[in-house]
């Protein structure tokens, strides 16, 4: 094959965890295999391959790069990932084509960086990396800068092909949506909910969210904050579902009968057990919250101790030793920070007392609960609930 063969645009994507996985591999790769055909459906993929430790996606003449390049910032798995160009696997073809695109700008130091998977290529990586630096040299006059180059050309070989690049953009990171199981995520209208969400969608894991809201004691704004808050979640998951529970008569019913510094505790430990019927209608096999340890009166750990034990499932907490500042600014990378400030009445502020109970022991919990119709009160919940499904545009119509 000689350098003036057709060449291909193609994006190349690389994983840094993913490769730790040994046997597992091949199995996390179908996952985000899978789960990159969804998010880039109908922008002109031709197809995805795996050329030795990468990822290619393969792009027709008529691919919506920009696009393409906007969905694959929220696909969880990547480390980064390079607009490259497909050519021969020769010496010249790779050179010319370098030369062909550079930037018109010259950059403040460059430096060349091959990776050559392909071990039966001639030229050793060095010799390769500095015949290339030296021709761009000759035609631009370019500095050289090893440590700290301002743009990086990336050359990449494999057997039957190579494919230059100019740059990474960095991933998501994490793991593949659906390797790590399913999991009921609480919604709030809050800062700290959604972060708590997308850390274990992070991680892998199908999240399905649940918001507790108190109409018609209050108003439906904080409904609208969870589905905005829903619709940037799913551009990470590509379909969110999201469940909206009315808890407001049920409140007004414990406040009959349970003494104020309790209601707190008496009402988390009741939307954890409705989170939970979620979780095993929909085979989940844990439960997340947005708790930060000493955050409120509720999050201490003698509370957060008796509220969990309200259950049995597995109980997440992936914030619990951040602090405000951290959680802001991962809110405002997510997107989610602009929604969560706007003002709403949340259901926790409904018969809130003003002095809670900071200290809560399970005995006196379980004696208030006692009088308390509990099951009888998840059921009124789940059946008023209302579950709604968001769906990124990515996978509209497909």
């Amino acid at each position: 094959m000689d350098h003036e063969s057709p060449v291909g645009v193609s994006v190349l994507l690389r994983y840094q965890e993913l490769a730790l996985k040994g046997r597992n591999r091949p199995w996390f790769q179908r996952h985000l295999i899978r789960h990159l055909h969804r998010a880039l459906a109908g922008l002109g993929v031709r197809e995805i391959r795996v050329p030795m430790g990468r990822l290619e996606v393969v792009l027709g003449r008529d691919a919506a790069m920009a696009e393409v390049r906007e969905r694959l910032q929220y696909v969880f798995g990547l480390a980064n990932y390079s607009v490259a160009v497909r050519v021969a696997p020769e010496m010249e073809a790779i050179a010319a084509g370098i030369l062909k695109d550079l930037p018109r700008e010259a950059p403040a130091g460059f430096r060349v960086r091959v990776r050559r998977a392909d071990k039966q290529f001639p030229a050793r990586t060095p010799d390769i990396e500095r015949e290339i630096g030296r021709r761009i040299v000759e035609a631009r006059g370019w500095p050289v800068n090893l440590s700290d180059p301002a743009l990086t050309i990336g050359v990449e070989i494999v057997p039957g092909e190579a494919y230059y690049s100019f740059g990474k953009e960095p991933g998501a990171g994490g793991l593949p949506t659906g390797t790590g199981g399913r999991v009921v995520a609480m919604l709030s209208g809050g800062i700290d909910s959604p972060v708590a969400a997308w850390r274990m969608m992070r991680r892998g894991c199908q999240a399905t969210l649940v918001h507790f809201h108190s109409a018609p004691f209050l108003s439906r704004a904080s409904q609208d904050k969870a589905r905005e808050l829903a619709r940037v979640l799913a551009r990470y998951q590509l379909r969110v579902t999201l469940h909206l529970v009315p808890i407001g008569e049920i409140q007004r019913q414990i406040t009959l009968s349970v003494p104020g510094a309790l209601r707190v505790i008496l009402y988390r430990r009741l939307m954890l057990r409705i989170a939970e019927r979620i979780a095993l209608r929909s085979s989940a096999h844990g439960l997340v919250t947005g708790d930060v340890l000493g955050q409120v009166a509720s999050q201490t750990l003698e509370n957060m101790a008796v509220t969990g034990a309200a259950v049995t499932m597995p109980l997440f907490r992936p914030l619990i030793g951040m602090d405000k500042d951290e959680i802001v600014a991962e809110a405002e990378r997510l997107g989610t920070y602009r929604i969560s400030i706007v003002p709403d009445e949340d259901c926790c502020t409904l018969f809130t007392p003003r002095h809670p109970v900071t200290r809560a022991r399970h005995g006196e919990i379980e004696d208030a609960e006692r009088g308390l119709p509990t099951g009888e009160f998840v059921d009124t919940a789940l059946r008023a609930s209302v579950r709604e499904h968001v769906t990124w545009p990515a996978v509209e119509g497909s």
